[in-house]
């Protein structure tokens, strides 16, 4: 659903058409330089702009052909009139042809300006139309004309006339008013009979008993009379019925009353400019039995009201307090919206075209919350530069060239309160709102390019009162506060301030990097800074600091956009392609480049009321809005997801002007000299919904925000993402106690029924340190109060217990997960219960790697096509594990212990693996099964294998048994030669290069092999096949780990590949491959690209999330304790951010539980040697600390880093 602002309303009674044309209401009216078509309260059919005009006259809608026209309804007479004209010019056709068309024409004469004239409709069903004419005049009276001599000089005679004064007299004794406008409009006979049947109808629904208005209208409706209705602006109307028009003989009875009401509640505007006051009315009641009364009310001041209701409640003398129900207010502007600009709850905001005509406009409440109220109007001489509005939409600052302005939009029209001026020499950046010290004293400034500024304080009156319903202007200052010098030498391209989603911000106790954001800015070269400011008002002064730095290695930005919650939306100079950094980290969390056509012009930041971000990002004609995603380490799951696409190019051809989000999750769009306002409520049958997996309980209606926040919210404890970090981080009893308590929970559990999330867990469980966790286990199963029902429960996930429990979940819908996530949990449970089994012969790394090795091989057996094998994560694990003797046995009877190099790659074997005796012994095991993999054994497919081992003579003979094989005999020839002769070894390299030609890259390293060029054969392998694991397991089995290949394949191809896709994984592999422990345990919690230079600059996802996998904590805490803390180049400072960023990693996973566990019982290990040196000067790095009032810095001057208490970290996220 959608409410439609579809423009300005012209001030011209020929403004504003509607007619029932095929069976549907159409309602056209002129905005601007625009016909706005509409079908209901919020269908706008068609926008049609016509840019060689600057204005449209009139618009008129015949209801049989659709025409446009004014004419009478069978085409005999035309009626019209000029501006001011007193007289009607009344046409007469003569004749109908095509070119010699002749008119005759005749005046109605009156005594004042004719305002308005209507042509009376016919009756429904009626084939010959009598012809009746009325006019509005300024005398105050509606003039019935009816043509009682069609054939005579004066065709057209005045039938009867309604005085509108006399017919609305003031009910109360007293003084006699001053002279009210009186307003007219006729309801014509087909239009008040159906308005009669609907109204009966209605009745007969409700049941309503007696109901003498509604028997008094039947009455009335019998004869079919048209209805002229008089109103005034107090509330007053004055209905009276028209019989028998026409004829040559009236009867007094022929016009008569039919109501008199005094509380018609119409909106009349309360404007005090010339002209504003005129209103028009226009109204319908259609064929279609659902159709009530409908009253359309074009205001002069710029709006255009939609009313429905029953007419029996309409014309009920009796008091009511709604008569007509609002529909749609359509208002807007005369020109192209070019900038909305939103406070900061979201709840008032202001639309601005490029003549710096705004207007300001105000969110309903509860039910009403999608309605924009239109409250000022603003029309500025000077070019306003800038906006912001202040108190929710009471007050407006405007900046300009060389001033600013303050105004008060309490009012229609604003009132201009004071200004300022200044002389900045630079180009204005941006308006930046300050913190506040209260809603009354405010402090706004503006930056220059040359990174100078002005700040401004203004004195605001108090809040509006019941007492005071309006703000008093006069006590409204602005002046200037003081003047400041950001002192950047970067070359800064923009600055602006943070979209305000969400509460203002306040003035900190202190100025440091916990404050909330006021603006970010970002240079040329891509870095991006966000700031925050301290007002002190002794001074008086402002301090700036930088909360965060950024360098994205994006080139000319050409947009950005920052958010009250730390993300900041960035578009490059090709404006296609979107990335989105979180600030406080530094990552990257999305990337998306869309088609050359589309053009990103608008960015806009939302959030919901527990700080979960939402994105609009703006195109020439569609909006797509993103949402935040929880982090998904493990399947490589996108951290911002589209959910929702809002297409204009059907509705209106104008390109999007700008748009920005209501406080209530409704989003503004501003196209042409339109607003359109796009709901907050989503599908979850619609295909984007769909993608995103939501379990079957959250199927339905949905809006936005609870969208969002299902998305990013806490996890079950069952659920499979938690579960896996559980099992990442060595917790395997919880994993167990969390299955085992699902099982349980599941027993008696049917579709429908609520489950727990903690599974009737206690929180407890998952932060006490597992050891207390076992042993209190114990003491509960051995207690003497135990139930019989207990005594059955197992104690471990045994394999009969995962069959039982998954064939509970074929079967059942369980809450909080989806189906694909419940089939993931399976797969994990039969997991778990298989690497139970051997959990006593493993180490903890060994059972990491067995239960994710055993998820992939499920995976891959339920989705073929899947043949990516494990990351090096697994092989990590697996590397510095003890018992990689069972493991690989397990892993070899995977494969049937037919393990060919395809599985060895999949599985990473060659890569974790340390003993060189048995690396060398499966190499050859691998060999052997690639021989015989197929029927005719052909010795090629295992000739690399054997030449790495040095083992020719094995090759020669399974050469001499290929007599198959057309190259048995120039082969044979070949390998019996001695290739430590150099004649041998040239003969063998011009094969490998005959052979790279052929494009036979594995069997040309074999041949490099041969010649004894192990450099050229792992090139081949790196390069050709693109495979890095078979160059790694061919150094090492040829040379050993200590080789000069190895290490330079490592140092050269392995951590430069390492650093350019941010994989800390590979790198702390390669580190401690090459016997750098220190680096391998530094890769950890460092970017790999700050530790090496590379040749090009890394990817962007090098930049990712994904590059800092919260797992890596748990194995820099096993590196630090092999290494020790005196030799990781690891200072505290860093430890502590790395510590911070992983427990934020865990929050955005879902997994807050396993952040509270983190922060609360890591340690920090006691110093070797005394004070370590702080790394690159500052650990902050750059100029992030630039005011010397700044706590943090003080707390890091000192060398040494004292150890936080568990409180503070744990303050740090909430706990």
């Amino acid at each position: 659903m959608r409410v439609v602002l579809p423009g300005k309303p012209q001030a011209k009674l020929e403004a504003v058409s509607t007619a029932q044309w095929e069976g549907q209401r159409v309602v056209a009216y002129i905005t601007g330089n625009a016909l706005a078509i509409l079908g209901g309260p919020h269908d706008l059919i068609q926008t049609v702009y016509h840019d060689e005009c600057l204005s449209l006259d009139a618009v008129a809608i015949d209801e049989t052909s659709g025409k446009i026209a004014v004419a009478s309804l069978d085409e005999v007479f035309i009626a019209s009139t000029g501006r001011y004209d007193r007289l009607i010019k009344l046409w007469r056709r003569q004749s109908y042809g095509v070119e010699d068309t002749k008119f005759d024409f005749t005046y109605l004469s009156h005594p004042a300006v004719v305002t308005a004239i209507h042509w009376r409709k016919p009756h429904e069903g009626q084939h010959t139309i009598d012809n009746v004419l009325y006019s509005i005049c300024g005398d105050s009276k509606v003039r019935i004309w009816a043509a009682m001599d069609p054939h005579g000089p004066h065709a057209f005679q005045l039938w009867s006339a309604i005085d509108m004064r006399e017919s609305i007299q003031p009910r109360h004794l007293g003084p006699t008013p001053q002279p009210e406008f009186r307003y007219a409009f006729i309801i014509d006979c087909h239009d008040f009979t159906r308005a009669t049947e609907r109204a009966v109808q209605h009745a007969a629904d409700q049941d309503q008993g007696e109901n003498h208005a509604l028997e008094h209208l039947m009455e009335v409706a019998k004869n079919n009379p048209e209805i002229c209705v008089i109103l005034d602006r107090s509330g007053h109307m004055s209905a009276w019925g028209l019989e028998s028009i026409g004829c040559k003989v009236r009867q007094p009875s022929n016009v008569f009353n039919v109501a008199h009401i005094q509380n018609i509640g119409l909106p009349f505007s309360q404007s005090a400019i010339s002209g504003e006051d005129i209103v028009q009315f226009l109204n319908f009641c259609d064929e279609d039995q659902d159709s009530d009364f409908t009253l359309l009310m074009h205001s002069f001041d710029g709006r255009l009201n939609w009313f429905e209701g029953n007419l029996d409640e309409l014309f009920d003398p009796s008091l009511r307090e709604q008569r007509l129900r609002a529909k749609a207010l359509w208002a807007g502007h005369d020109g192209s919206v070019k900038k909305i600009v939103r406070s900061v709850s979201g709840k008032a905001v202001m639309s601005r075209t490029n003549d710096n005509e705004g207007l300001i406009w105000k969110q309903g409440w509860g039910s009403h919350e999608m309605a924009l109220t239109r409250v000022s109007s603003l029309d500025c001489s000077e070019h306003i530069h800038r906006s912001w509005l202040l108190q929710d939409g009471n007050w407006l600052v405007n900046l300009h060239h060389q001033s600013i302005s303050l105004w008060d939009v309490q009012r229609s029209p604003a009132k201009h309160v004071g200004s300022c001026s200044f002389n900045l020499k630079a180009k204005l950046l941006c308006l930046i709102p300050l913190p506040r010290q209260s809603r009354e004293r405010i402090h706004v400034a503006t930056i220059s390019a040359s990174m100078t500024g002005i700040v401004w304080e203004i004195i605001l009156p108090p809040l509006p009162s019941r007492s005071s319903p309006l703000g008093d202007s006069y006590m409204a200052t602005i002046e200037e506060f003081c003047t400041f010098n950001l002192g950047l030498c970067d070359d800064l391209a923009f600055m602006m301030p943070v979209d305000p989603a969400g509460s203002a911000a306040l003035i900190p106790s202190t100025l440091d990097t916990f404050a909330k954001d006021v603006a970010i800015s970002y240079t040329n070269e891509g870095v991006l800074r966000s700031w925050t400011a301290y007002v002190d008002t002794n001074g008086p002064s402002v301090e700036w600091l930088v909360t965060s730095k950024v360098e994205t290695g994006i080139d000319e930005p050409h947009l950005a956009s920052g958010s009250s919650t730390r993300k900041t939306a960035v578009v490059d100079k090709s404006k296609t392609t979107l990335t989105i950094w979180d600030m406080r980290s530094g990552q990257l969390e999305h990337e998306d480049r869309y088609g050359d056509l589309d053009i990103i012009q608008d960015l806009d930041w939302s959030s919901t009321p527990d700080d979960q971000s939402i994105l609009a990002v703006g195109f020439p004609h569609k909006v797509s809005v993103l949402a935040q995603m929880r982090y998904d380490y493990l399947n490589v799951g996108p951290a911002w997801s589209s959910i929702r696409e809002i297409y204009l190019g059907q509705s209106t051809p104008h390109p999007i002007g700008d748009s920005t989000w209501l406080g209530s999750g409704h989003l503004l769009v501003g196209t042409g000299n339109q607003l359109l306002i796009y709901d907050k409520e989503v599908t979850s049958t619609d295909g984007m919904i769909v993608d995103l997996s939501l379990p079957v309980h959250k199927r339905g209606p949905l809006n936005l925000f609870n969208l969002v926040t299902y998305l990013n919210g806490p996890l079950p404890v069952f659920h499979p993402q938690f579960l896996a970090q559980c099992i990442l981080g060595g917790k395997l009893f919880l994993v167990q106690k969390i299955i085992l308590s699902l099982h349980k929970a599941l027993k008696f559990f049917t579709d429908g029924d609520d489950l727990d999330s903690l599974v009737s867990m206690s929180p407890d469980d998952f932060y006490l340190p597992q050891n207390n966790l076992l042993s209190a286990a114990r003491k509960e199963m051995n207690a003497s109060f135990i139930t019989f029902s207990d005594i059955d429960d197992p104690e471990t996930v045994s394999e009969e217990l995962a069959t039982s429990l998954n064939e509970d979940l074929a079967r059942l819908s369980v809450p909080h997960i989806s189906s694909r996530e419940q089939i993931q949990l399976a797969d994990i449970i039969e997991c778990v219960a298989t690497a139970e089994k051997h959990r006593r012969s493993m180490d903890d790394n060994a059972m990491r790697y067995l239960l994710f090795f055993r998820q992939h091989m499920i995976r891959k057996s339920q989705v073929p096509r899947e043949q990516a094998g494990i990351t090096f994560r697994e092989i990590a694990w697996a590397y510095h594990s003890n018992s990689q003797d069972i493991l690989l046995d397990l892993v070899s009877r995977q494969f049937h212990n037919r393990m060919l190099w395809e599985h060895a790659r999949e599985c990473g074997v060659f890569m974790w693996m340390t003993d060189l005796t048995t690396l060398r012994s499966h190499f050859e095991t691998v060999a052997r099964n690639e021989y015989t993999k197929t029927d005719e054994k052909n010795p090629i497919d295992c000739s690399l294998f054997y030449l790495a081992l040095k083992k020719k003579a094995v090759l020669v003979g399974l050469w001499r048994m290929a007599s198959w094989n057309r190259e048995q005999a120039s082969t044979k020839r070949l390998l019996s030669n001695n290739f430590s002769d150099q004649r041998w070894k040239t003969a063998a390299l011009k094969n490998a290069y005959a052979l790279l030609g052929k494009r036979r890259f594995e069997y040309a390293a074999a041949f490099f092999l041969l010649a004894g060029n192990l450099q050229d054969a792992v090139n081949v392998c790196l390069h050709q096949v693109r495979d890095l694991q078979l160059a790694v397991a061919v150094a090492r089995v040829y040379e050993g780990d200590d080789g000069p290949v190895l290490r330079a394949l490592l140092e050269e191809k392995v951590l430069t590949q390492a650093a350019l896709e941010g994989n800390r994984w590979l790198a702390t592999w390669a580190w401690w491959m090459l016997g750098r422990r220190d680096l391998a345990v530094r890769t950890l919690i460092d970017p790999v690209y700050t530790l090496l230079e590379t040749p090009e600059s890394p990817k962007m996802q090098a930049r990712s999330y994904l590059a800092s996998d919260p797992a890596l904590v748990v194995l820099y805490r096993q590196l630090r304790g092999k290494v020790g803390k005196g030799k990781t180049s690891v200072g505290e400072k860093m430890e502590w951010d790395f510590l911070n960023q992983t427990a934020r990693s865990y929050q955005r996973m879902g997994c807050d539980l396993l952040a509270l566990d983190l922060v609360r019982n890591w340690e920090f290990l006691p110093k070797e040697g005394g004070i370590e040196k702080v790394i690159n000067g500052s650990e902050y790095g750059g100029d992030v600390l630039r005011s010397p009032r700044s706590p943090v810095q003080m707390k890091l001057a000192p060398r040494e880093f004292i150890e936080p208490d568990s409180g503070s970290l744990l303050d740090s996220f909430g706990f």
